[in-house]
């Protein structure tokens, strides 16, 4: 099928992709994966939750290996790859060029339809818990369709919050009651978290964390651009050549910054998120900005963990000076 993995197409932590085609000459993405936790739980787990769907925004499960020590996946071939080459500036090259604003504007709304399917659209509700730039894949048309879902959690329908022993996802996307307890159960809404850190991303051009800049005000980028919102002051963002690239990326970053509330309860739902990209940039109202405030408890003990856990968070997450929550 890939002629002996004759072609990579990228690699991470779980494994290789290479470029294959099936007999009837259809281009496929065959992932292989390594260093797979117990029994291979998370082939099952992608296995269980991709086959459950099928939505233009999500990418199709073709097939999968499950042989002895050999671990496999078959997507379908994503001409333009990952999402992440596109956006940051250290990513672009001549080959993979600037996207225009109103191509992220689609590609955002086709990622928000796609959550939104998996939040409602399925029988049973599909929570992605990675949602980042590396596991959004763009088709020849810079379709995007949700990748990887490894570490998916299939809920039913009418449960609002699941159970969770430990924090799924990647630092910088992790929703933070994943991590702390008492902020909020953990939901749908972590997903849209993720959604917002990395539309936030995508209007930027860089990674959220920037410690390359000149100032450390604008190291924390959702801070930064919160700040020259409420001052209605020029937002300094790439490629905007007029007033409809002007509305696009204002409504995207009101947007993401509603997405990316600490309180699970003052994120919208996905639904919620489709509207508000389909309508009135001046409809938005700018949300206040997310600080992350410690729930008291009595027991010393459980307080000093609650501290330690949102210290944590915040390192992984680099948003805010942990003075400020050690204090």
């Amino acid at each position: 099928m890939t002629n002996s993995f004759q072609e990579k197409l990228g690699q991470g932590g779980y494994g290789y992709v290479y470029k294959g085609k099936l007999r009837d000459g259809q281009l496929v993405a065959v992932k292989l994966l390594k260093n797979l936790k117990g029994d291979g739980e998370e082939v099952i787990n992608e296995v269980a939750s991709i086959s459950r769907t099928s939505h233009v925004n999500v990418v199709s499960l073709l097939g999968f290996c499950f042989e002895g020590s050999k671990r496999a996946l078959v997507h379908e071939f994503m001409t333009n790859g990952s999402l992440e080459k596109f956006i940051f500036k250290s990513n672009i090259s001549e080959a993979n060029q600037q996207l225009r604003w109103e191509t992220l504007y689609n590609i955002s709304l086709g990622i928000a339809q796609g959550l939104e399917y998996l939040h409602r659209g399925c029988n049973a509700r599909i929570l992605h818990f990675d949602i980042k730039p590396h596991n959004i894949l763009l088709d020849q048309n810079y379709c995007p369709k949700i990748s990887d879902f490894g570490l998916a959690k299939i809920c039913p329908r009418e449960e609002s919050t699941v159970s969770m022993l430990g924090a799924r996802g990647t630092a910088g996307y992790i929703a933070p009651e994943l991590v702390i307890r008492g902020i909020g159960g953990v939901s749908h809404k972590s997903d849209v978290y993720s959604y917002g850190m990395m539309v936030m991303e995508m209007v930027s051009g860089r990674k959220n964390i920037e410690v390359e800049v000149d100032h450390t005000s604008e190291i924390y980028f959702p801070h930064w651009i919160h700040r020259r919102l409420e001052l209605q002051e020029e937002l300094g963002l790439r490629g905007i050549t007029n007033g409809e690239d002007k509305g696009i990326s204002k409504k995207m970053i009101i947007i993401s910054l509603w997405c990316i509330q600490i309180d699970p309860r003052d994120r919208p739902g996905m639904t919620q998120v489709v509207e508000m990209l389909k309508g009135s940039v001046e409809a938005l109202p700018i949300p206040p900005q997310a600080n992350l405030v410690i729930p008291h408890v009595k027991s010393p003990r459980s307080n000093y963990r609650q501290q330690l856990a949102a210290a944590i968070w915040c390192y992984f997450n680099n948003c805010m000076n942990l003075s400020e929550i050690l204090s």
